[in-house]
């Protein structure tokens, strides 16, 4: 449909919704009334006044034009002249004007309203407003910049990025996001407070309807859908040379320059956690968290953007819900729940049609979710904490993976279920099957998983924390994981014994098991002989062999004793228990937990039902009374935790019950792993500084230290001893 004609121009910037909408003895600016009080507080509506006939005479003098000046209110402080070659329609109210100046960085301009057309607008005090061909319908802040804008406006309908419709919209309109299936089946509604952990029970609990439409009717309920409300400016923000601005609630302090088309968002931002978007941006459909950077030609279309997550050089997000403290570039992602700490920043890269649980990189080259394997676009990809596809290799849907997966080069061209954590993948072409080391990272690259886990907590500077966030590799969850691939091992080892004798399998896999679980304790030697093989791993006909399996079930078990002795030491340092004290009243809750890894923040299944339950039934009224809940468990988080530990140390040490000869055997063992740690992370680091490789483009060694410094200066070796020596002392301490 083109352009309408509409002969009479009287109502022009009047009717923003019909009367039908207006309810008994207000006007059409009820609800604008209402915002103005929030953005410039209860005094400012008793501080607008007309303008006087010199005031008019002047601002005429200096060529502005209004069809009716009395729809036009000041106040008090209110300078004429800081008003030139402007037109006003419909009511519009101005703050105080006067002769100063607004300046960011080094851009400068007078404060006042130049070159502009406004449309049933309040601005607020000291505002600087240049080139602004249309702006209508929107609530300006105190101190706004705002230059060169060719469209910034408000619909009566307008949402500002949340999944909601209004009075007499049909449910077309609503707009879904589609996370982890490109072929929908998991579609949640975007709202303004969602964090990973809402997009994650949202996406995954299909099966559960009453929670769906329990979280549906909590979305709805928690968002107005009277017609009428404007969009705001928050005060402090500075807008400059960008096109189209159409529906976007923006926040206070926030800086945009250049932007081609921003429509249907929020922009959150403040002066302690300033949201940036910057040149050739399209954003469309979207919620953009505090302290956001969106640079450089990024495209983004019906998504959210957790706190201090970035967007740049021409990135695409599509269909996708992104966690906090994360970094796109340059490539393309499209419908996915990707929780915090993500890190993407190649060209030649793309996530597709996947659920990636934080503290993520993805390789130039890697290619996740690259091609479908049924009739319809509808695969996915699921991978735990940690996940790494490496230069080049390319995974296939329907796939899973174990926490801290990493994948070496390849083309992996069937689907893939890997359960066994800290493993490296390797596609052995030569010899025609698919290889896994588990506890790769712990045997061989401890200074990358020690690193990651510092690197994730010391980066964390957001101001506005919502979405809680484990970063220590181990915790429940990976533990959990960590549990049930040594019962794997054990069954594979035992497997691969009877056919090492020839001989035929027992029928009980706790046989299997035992016999397994012998050799691997004490028969390391035979096990290396043996050819231990993986099951329902890979859906093809080649094998799947497991390398190092004794290395594996020895750097397991470490993994465990350091995770239930270094929680356990935490949870005695925050609550002044002990061991004795803490295990005589909690030995009846130290059995097998189910952890779920909700957008970061872990949280025991019981609990996490619980809450499923409460919103089923209907106990909440908007979503931040749910967060509530998540805040609740975060604080009972390192008691939960500490329970689980006292459970893997009774697996570890095959105790039902735990006497303090065991924590003392596992306080000195501790110390010993510690001790292993610090080693591993210094070794691991040296293969850089003693690669006779790494050296060959240094004229000299002299020239090489000058470039990368010596491997003992390194900070966070440094940091890694710092760490052993805090250890002991807690030891000494239990």
């Amino acid at each position: 449909m083109g352009a309408s004609y509409i002969k009479n121009k009287d109502r022009y910037g009047f009717d923003f919704i019909g009367p039908e909408y207006i309810p008994a003895g207000k006007d059409e600016y009820y609800l604008r009334n209402e915002q103005a009080v929030v953005l410039f507080g209860k005094e400012q509506k008793d501080k607008w006044i007309h303008l006087t006939d010199e005031q008019i005479l002047q601002l005429e003098k200096n060529n502005n034009f209004c069809p009716d000046w009395s729809k036009v209110f000041v106040t008090n402080n209110f300078l004429p002249d800081s008003i030139r070659n402007s037109k006003f329609y419909g009511l519009v109210r101005i703050g105080d004007i006067g002769e100063g100046l607004l300046r960011y960085h080094d851009f400068s301009v007078p404060e006042g309203i130049y070159n502009s057309c406004l449309i049933s607008c309040d601005i607020g005090n000291h505002c600087a407003i240049h080139n602004c061909s249309y702006i209508s319908h929107y609530l300006i802040g105190n101190e706004v910049l705002l230059s060169k804008i060719d469209e910034m406006d408000t619909t009566n309908h307008a949402k500002a990025g949340n999944g909601i419709i209004k009075q007499d919209e049909s449910e077309d309109v609503r707009v879904w996001i589609q996370p982890l299936n490109e072929a929908g089946g998991r579609d949640v509604l975007p709202f303004y407070d969602m964090i990973c952990a809402d997009a994650y029970m949202w996406t995954i609990y299909r099966d559960d309807s009453k929670l769906m439409k329990a979280l549906f009717d909590l979305t709805n309920k928690s968002y107005d859908s009277r017609r009428g409300f404007y969009c705001c400016i928050g005060s402090g923000t500075v807008i400059k040379s960008c096109h189209i601005i159409k529906d976007v609630n923006i926040e206070e302090s926030a800086y945009i320059k250049g932007a081609n088309k921003l429509k249907n968002l929020t922009v959150k931002s403040d002066e302690s956690s300033i949201t940036q978007i910057g040149e050739g941006v399209e954003l469309v459909n979207g919620i953009i968290g505090y302290g956001c950077r969106i640079f450089y030609g990024c495209k983004a279309v019906r998504f959210v953007m957790g706190n201090n997550s970035n967007l740049k050089y021409g990135a695409r997000l599509i269909h996708s819900i992104l966690g906090d403290n994360s970094t796109i570039s340059c490539c393309e992602v499209l419908n996915n729940l990707v929780f915090p700490g993500h890190e993407q920043h190649h060209n030649n890269s793309f996530l597709i049609a996947s659920l990636v649980m934080g503290q993520s990189n993805m390789a130039a080259g890697a290619t996740v979710g690259s091609n479908h394997n049924s009739r319809g676009n509808d695969g996915e990809i699921i991978a735990g904490r940690g996940f790494w596809p490496g230069l080049s290799s390319t995974l296939k849907h329907n796939s899973r993976f174990a926490s801290y997966t990493l994948i070496t080069k390849g083309n992996y061209p069937n689907e893939l279920n890997i359960p066994l954590p800290f493993s490296m993948l390797i596609d052995n072409a030569s010899l025609g099957r698919l290889e896994v080391m588990p506890a790769y990272y712990w045997m061989y690259n401890m200074y990358a998983l020690e690193r990651n886990s510092w690197k994730y907590k010391t980066r964390d500077n957001r101001v506005h924390i919502s979405q809680h966030i484990v970063t220590d590799y181990l915790a429940p969850d990976t533990a959990m994981e960590i549990l049930n691939a040594v019962s794997l091992l054990e069954k594979w080892v035992g497997q691969a014994v009877f056919a090492f004798k020839n001989e035929n399998c027992p029928d009980s896999e706790q046989e299997l098991m035992r016999v397994g679980r012998e050799y691997l304790l004490n028969r390391t030697d035979t096990v290396k002989e043996l050819s231990v093989k993986g099951e329902n791993m890979e859906r093809s006909k080649r094998s799947v062999h497991i390398i190092k399996p004794a290395e594996a079930y020895h750097a397991y078990r470490q993994m465990l004793v350091m995770y239930a002795v270094k929680t356990l030491l935490a949870y005695f340092e925050e609550s002044g228990s002990s061991f004795m004290k803490f295990t005589a009243s909690n030995a009846d809750k130290a059995n097998s937990i189910n952890w779920i890894n909700m957008g970061g923040q872990l949280m025991p299944e019981e609990k996490f039902n619980m809450l499923r339950d409460r919103i089923c039934n209907g106990e909440f009224e908007n979503w931040k009374q749910v967060h509530a809940v998540y805040d609740e468990y975060w604080k009972q988080y390192t008691f939960d935790n500490a329970v689980s530990a006292l459970y893997v140390l009774k697996f570890v040490y095959n105790e039902k019950t735990l006497s303090e000869s065991v924590w003392k055997k596992a306080l000195s063992e501790s110390l010993e792993i510690r001790k292993y740690i610090e080693d591993q992370v210094y070794k691991t680091k040296l293969k850089d500084y003693t690669n006779i490789f790494r050296s060959c483009t240094y004229r000299n060694k002299e020239e090489f230290s000058a470039v990368l410094g010596k491997v003992e200066s390194n900070s966070f070796i440094k940091t890694a001893r710092q760490d052993t020596v805090d250890f002991e002392r807690l030891v000494k301490k239990y």
